[in-house]
């Protein structure tokens, strides 16, 4: 039996998956472990000074869950989340911030501005994740806010960030490919090494969202990075001030229970992700 005008209408007009998606939630549950993290600032930060961190910098933080997070772990855990973008930073405080008792998000506070400015207090623990001071693509950019970050940490402070490399990663096409379970439908997120020019270093990445009815979220985050190594990056902090730098490398000896350790050898693996850890 055919269907009728207004039946076919209503077919039409019914919204695709990824047009009811929220690309923030996407996000946050592809890429983000607040909780892992924190526990890599609490170890990094004891490896240096022996003690638990209290104050938290997020530079970049983008809706902040690592900030949330931070003050959720201990009653007395402050946070400063630092980001240009209104959109995001409004959507961390409508759901991430909002899931926070009253007496925690006295706790955070949430500045919109360039993380190449100074702000008080200084921190314990300053994280720039997610490869975000790759956006600067020379090395007087990376300098000066190594600089300025060294500036907005405590007399005992840490700057973490993490790296990726291999020589998967300057692979002009390939798409990492992973499935997110989300309730009983879930959804499929893709990391695509769209460009990359070895003159310049730049390159180009895209992450997309693929729903279980075959509807896409293209290009719903994209970078335009300088890819910086792990030596450059080392003698950039040494340049800015910082007394030294420490390279965490995964240990999966253990499968079950892999751990992040300082170390000076790593192998050539094709395709890698560490931390970089800079003591004041």
């Amino acid at each position: 039996m055919a269907r009728s005008s207004s039946e076919s209408t209503k077919a039409k007009s019914k919204p695709t998956l990824a047009e009811q998606a929220d690309k923030f939630v996407c996000y946050q549950k592809s890429v983000q472990t607040p909780e892992h993290e924190i526990e890599f600032f609490e170890q990094a930060y004891r490896d240096a000074y022996r003690k638990k961190p209290v104050v938290l910098r997020e530079d970049f933080c983008g809706t902040f869950a690592v900030c949330c997070h931070w003050v959720a772990s201990d009653k007395n855990r402050t946070a400063l989340g630092v980001d240009l973008c209104p959109e995001t930073l409004q959507w961390g405080r409508e759901h991430n911030l909002a899931e926070l008792s009253e007496e925690e998000q006295k706790r955070i506070r949430i500045v919109e501005q360039d993380v190449r400015k100074r702000n008080r207090p200084q921190a314990d623990v300053l994280a720039a994740q997610n490869f975000s001071f790759w956006l600067f693509k020379t090395r007087k950019e990376v300098v000066d806010y190594f600089k300025i970050a060294r500036s907005n940490l405590a007399a005992q402070g840490v700057m973490v960030m993490d790296m990726m490399g291999g020589g998967d990663c300057y692979d002009e096409g390939l798409v990492d490919k992973r499935t997110i379970k989300k309730g009983k439908k879930g959804f499929k997120y893709h990391w695509e090494q769209a460009s990359f020019n070895p003159i310049t270093r730049d390159a180009s990445f895209y992450i997309h969202f693929k729903f279980a009815d075959g509807s896409k979220l293209k290009r719903a985050f994209e970078y335009h990075w300088r890819f910086w190594t792990i030596p450059e990056v080392r003698e950039m902090l040494a340049e800015a001030g910082f007394s030294e730098s420490h390279v965490y490398w995964e240990n999966e000896e253990d499968e079950d229970n892999p751990k992040w350790e300082r170390s000076e050898l790593a192998p050539s693996d094709p395709s890698w992700i560490c931390y970089i850890v800079a003591v004041k």
